[in-house]
């Protein structure tokens, strides 16, 4: 295993700018998550990280090793593809020997790399098949230990899930998290899925543009999201944003006024915002409370959804803006068309300034 250092990464494909200034450090046996909309660069990162593209501008290393000019085959990685990339006229065994035979290994040093791969991937009944005897799981994991065999120093993932049914992408999610519990190897994995990456990731790096927006764990990314881009785009459901105006505050905290809810004190440090200020505030479904409505404070139930041991209640505000989303334990009291008040956790409310940056906790609150 290897750590992986970026440092001012571009990429460009003629003067569209795809990967912009990315500095990143993946350490020793980490598994990192590139998630972000479609679009974002995430894959082209991983491309590059891969050797497929060539870099613009900026420094890659691997271990100790600079490596933007290297060839794949010298980079010491392993790539599993979205779409498998399995030879049908092979078998199992001779798609996982073939890329030890292409480097001029010794026939017992390939049997012995694909046998105790097999046996990790728990393969070894299959590798006399061809890849159309195979389910897509069986698939999946053939690719993966194609990649292992060579015993590469990284591992990249390149969305290997999008392929599959919702009840084998969990399947699968266990198995890769069993691997690199196993392994310990450095992991690098691209998807747009974030159930995948909130429950994969040691760190995961949120993507916007071919830039990095935030980079932390995955309960760093939904308790502290520092912009209002990864507090929408991490957490299923998305967070709830209501318009604000900032009324007073100062370092140790700051009262806003909202639209439907009214005003309210918060624990966040205001003292670079001017009163009167255009915020936004910020909160998550299962931190949003419904009572009964009292006076213009009110929002009509538009909507619920029971999934078995929970209940999403959806709230249109009398505006008529965008619908607010309320997550509870099931059953629920409340019913479709009922007039409710909204009335938010205050110590998990979030607050964003005009450029959509998280205005930070106040220090006594940080603190503590």
């Amino acid at each position: 295993m290897a750590s992986v250092t970026l440092e001012k990464l571009n990429k460009t494909f003629g003067n569209t700018h795809i990967i912009k200034d990315v500095d990143l450090q993946v350490g020793n046996g980490e598994f990192v998550v590139f998630v972000g909309p479609s679009g974002c660069g995430k894959s082209t990162l991983l491309r590059l990280i891969a050797g497929l593209e060539s870099i613009s501008g900026g420094e890659l290393k691997i271990g100790d090793d600079m490596v933007n000019d290297l060839p794949p085959r010298e980079r010491g990685v392993g790539m599993v593809f979205q779409s498998y990339a399995l030879y049908p006229h092979m078998t199992v065994y001779e798609n996982m020997a073939f890329g030890l035979k292409l480097a001029k290994m010794a026939k017992e040093t390939v049997d012995d790399r694909v046998m105790a791969t097999a046996r990790i991937l728990q393969l070894e009944e299959l590798l006399h098949r061809k890849p159309k005897a195979l389910s897509g799981g069986q698939r999946q994991r053939v690719a993966m230990g194609r990649a292992m065999a060579r015993e590469p120093r990284i591992l990249l993932f390149d969305e290997p899930l999008s392929n599959l049914d919702a009840s084998l992408r969990v399947q699968m999610r266990n198995e890769i998290a069993r691997l690199h519990h196993r392994l310990g190897s450095t992991m690098i994995y691209v998807t747009h899925d974030q159930v995948e990456a909130m429950t994969l990731a040691d760190k995961i790096v949120v993507l916007r543009d071919g830039r990095i927006e935030q980079v932390g764990s995955p309960q760093t990314l939904y308790l502290q999201p520092a912009t209002k881009f990864v507090a929408g785009f991490i957490g299923s459901p998305t967070m709830n944003f209501l318009p604000a105006e900032m009324l007073d505050g100062n370092k140790q905290g700051c009262r806003v006024k909202t639209p439907g809810i009214g005003e309210l004190s918060l624990p966040q440090d205001a003292s670079a915002q001017r009163t009167g200020a255009e915020l936004s505030l910020g909160v998550r479904p299962e931190h949003l409370r419904l009572a009964d409505a009292e006076g213009d404070n009110r929002f009509e139930i538009v909507n619920v959804e029971y999934l078995g041991n929970e209940v999403y209640v959806y709230l249109e505000p009398k505006s008529g803006d965008t619908l607010l989303i309320h997550r509870s334990e099931a059953p629920c009291r409340w019913s479709l068309g009922q007039q409710v008040a909204l009335v938010p956790e205050l110590e998990h409310v979030h607050l964003f300034d005009a450029h959509d940056q998280a205005l930070e906790l106040a220090s006594s609150r940080r603190a503590a």
